[in-house]
């Protein structure tokens, strides 16, 4: 019988792969060393406690936790939907909600003023009856962070639902639950950590969005000035305190990449 190969063997690496991996890490690697290695350490309690600094990035946790909550109550049956067999259409549906993926997010936000501006398809005749536009408020930071947001939630909860033992919910209605009652009891608790998981990288996307903000929500600080935005801002007129915001953001997604370890790292 062939010998089988052990596992606790040494894994010899190829100088032609070993190679390019490396750079491949130093090119993600080094950047982040960079900010924490320049980051003015010295000035940090005063320029995170100052009120800018300290109200863009109250505005940014509490609209990216909103918006987190609405990926989750849109995102979920979404998916639920696209994991069902035999749905028609459901590769051109699944295409449509991965766009904002590749899509530039300035482009985001032009398409939300398109649809929601005071001249939108939806957003003019809510202007004309109520006197509310979404542009340039609060909600419009909203708004676009759940675009950019919810094709990570959808897509992660549609993997988790697809993995999941179907013959527990077959067998529930075969014993006569209804289908919301095997949604409820049944579907959820299986695919939880899917739509945690999903829920953790949605809002970590929403409190780095950026371009969709800006374009659609704009820049007055203390109502839509997040903290990208001020993190952009401040490279014009406080390089330092630019870094040590744009630290706090990679410390936040450090944290999520933490609490995701469990889920996407192999463990040995």
């Amino acid at each position: 019988m062939p010998r089988r190969p052990d596992r606790d063997a040494t894994v010899r690496v190829p100088v032609l792969l070993a190679v390019p991996a490396a750079l491949a890490l130093l090119m993600l690697i080094l950047p982040l060393l960079g900010l924490v290695i320049k980051a003015p350490w010295g000035r940090l309690p005063e320029l995170i406690t100052g009120p800018e600094a300290l109200a863009a990035l109250q505005l940014s946790l509490i609209t990216a936790t909103a918006a987190t909550v609405i990926a989750v109550l849109l995102g979920v049956p979404a998916a639920w939907l696209l994991a069902r067999p035999g749905l028609p259409g459901a590769g051109l549906v699944r295409a449509l909600i991965t766009v904002p993926l590749v899509l530039p997010p300035v482009v985001g936000g032009v398409a939300l003023f398109t649809v929601l501006g005071r001249s939108g398809l939806l957003g003019r005749p809510l202007y004309e009856a109520t006197g509310f536009a979404f542009p340039f408020t609060p909600y419009a930071v909203v708004l676009a962070q759940v675009f950019v947001a919810l094709p990570y939630l959808i897509l992660s909860v549609e993997g988790s639902l697809r993995a999941s033992d179907r013959r527990y919910e077959e067998a529930a209605a075969t014993l006569g639950a209804a289908p919301l009652t095997v949604f409820r009891r049944i579907t959820l608790p299986l695919i939880g950590p899917g739509v945690a998981a999903g829920a953790v990288l949605a809002w970590a996307r929403a409190l780095g969005e950026f371009g969709a903000t800006i374009t659609f929500a704009g820049n007055l600080p203390g109502s839509t000035q997040t903290l990208p935005i001020a993190v952009y801002l401040a490279l014009n007129t406080d390089p330092d305190a630019a870094l040590l915001l744009s630290v706090l953001l990679l410390a936040v997604s450090i944290a999520v990449l933490v609490l995701l370890r469990g889920r996407w790292v192999a463990r040995s």
